[in-house]
């Protein structure tokens, strides 16, 4: 179903009662996750009820930054923060900031600003425009660009990872190993003159299939073990392993954020596109999550990938291609994952044995675990539970 149809299926006035033998794509209210202001707000939400618990997850340095879960750039909500952005920006006004709307895909109304005159501008020209009206549809998100991203080959890209929620109380996610990067077609510079360029800002297909120097047989991708394997060329494998464990770490966090406020109906599984920026640090960042990752394909390859990612979800969710029942437990075998493999299992988490176990399987790609100790003065990320 199109996230419209879910919309309606689910909706109070024309609600639609869905039989045992009926699965959708989508959780009915996924936008929590899927919407860029309310991905934040949850994710602050989150940091803020964990460290009035008192969670070692939500410690900060002695600037008031979240130690380890500082994973989303400095993001506010336009109109409604724009003093608050305001004084955040004045505070380092040669930085950049990236301007999206709230509910558009694909790379649509985007643009860079570095100037407070910009804003204004555009505050100025969406007034009266017609298609900025004021319902809250056409909310903008402002971030913090992050402007030193990891550069291969000179060109800026970014991670596209698909996730896989069966279920979200208890929470039980899969991550797909066949993720991509795409890259820009023009190579990154940070100078202020090319802020309108796109090609050098935006790796979304939809855009640099335009570009001059799109490539039709590659469309500008690699896969994510390619990825691994020029890292741990270039840096090292430790180095790469612990970024990737950060990654899978930053998206089950995520997921974990939004869980409380997911309607978690029996009919509904999900597959997620994650889109995750790595800086010249290392550092990932979650930059958005969407909730209809495009499954056309702009080359052979990722017709393939596309085929397979279709294929093994449906396995997951509808197990041994028989008729489907929401009343099953939703833990299929391990046999018929295929290129999935599990992220995250609350129930699993939650039994005594299962932290111990994940401790004594170092090299496992399943995120940062273990206890909350700091080794060799080593900032060892908490664990799972």
């Amino acid at each position: 179903m199109s996230v419209q149809t879910i919309r309606n299926v689910f909706s109070v006035e024309t609600g639609y009662r869905l039989s045992d033998d009926q699965i959708v794509n989508h959780f009915p209210n996924h936008y929590e996750l899927t919407r860029k202001d309310l991905m934040v707000k949850n994710i602050k939400r989150y940091r803020k009820e964990l460290e009035k618990d008192g969670s070692p997850l939500a410690e900060k340095d002695e600037n008031g930054k979240y130690l380890y879960l500082d994973f989303v750039p400095v993001t506010y909500m336009l109109p409604a923060d724009y003093n608050l952005f305001v004084e955040e920006f004045r505070k380092s006004p040669s930085s950049t900031w990236i301007m999206k709307p709230c509910g558009k895909a694909q790379g649509k109304g985007i643009f860079l600003i570095n100037k407070l005159s910009q804003i204004k501008k555009w505050s100025r020209d969406s007034k009266t425009s017609t298609f900025v009206s004021q319902s809250t549809k056409e909310a903008y998100v402002i971030s913090l660009y992050i402007s030193n991203p990891l550069l291969i080959g000179g060109r800026k890209f970014d991670l596209r990872l698909y996730v896989l929620v069966s279920t979200y109380r208890p929470l039980r996610c899969y991550m797909y190993k066949l993720g991509f990067c795409r890259f820009c077609t023009v190579k990154y510079t940070p100078s202020t003159s090319e802020l309108d360029n796109m090609f050098v800002h935006l790796t979304n297909v939809a855009i640099q299939k335009h570009g001059e120097d799109y490539n039709h047989i590659h469309g500008g991708k690699w896969t994510v073990s390619n990825l691994r394997l020029y890292l741990e060329s270039t840096r090292g494998k430790e180095v790469t392993s612990k970024l990737f464990d950060e990654i899978h770490w930053i998206i089950v966090q995520s997921l974990k954020a939004v869980a409380p406020v997911m309607n978690n109906d029996k009919h509904c599984f999900e597959c997620y596109g994650y889109d995750i920026i790595i800086d010249d640090k290392l550092k990932p960042w979650l930059i958005e999550v969407n909730a209809s990752p495009s499954l056309t394909s702009s080359t052979a390859n990722d017709r393939i990938l596309k085929y397979n990612l279709i294929n093994d979800t449906l396995n997951i969710a509808v197990p041994n291609g028989e008729i489907p029942d929401c009343k099953w437990n939703k833990s299929p075998p391990k046999e018929v994952l295929g290129n999935y493999e599990i992220l995250y299992d609350e129930e699993l988490a939650q039994g005594d044995g299962a932290d111990r176990e994940l401790r004594n399987r170092p090299g496992q790609p399943l995120g940062p675990r273990a206890g909350r100790t700091r080794d060799s003065g080593r900032s060892v990320l908490s664990t799972w539970k």
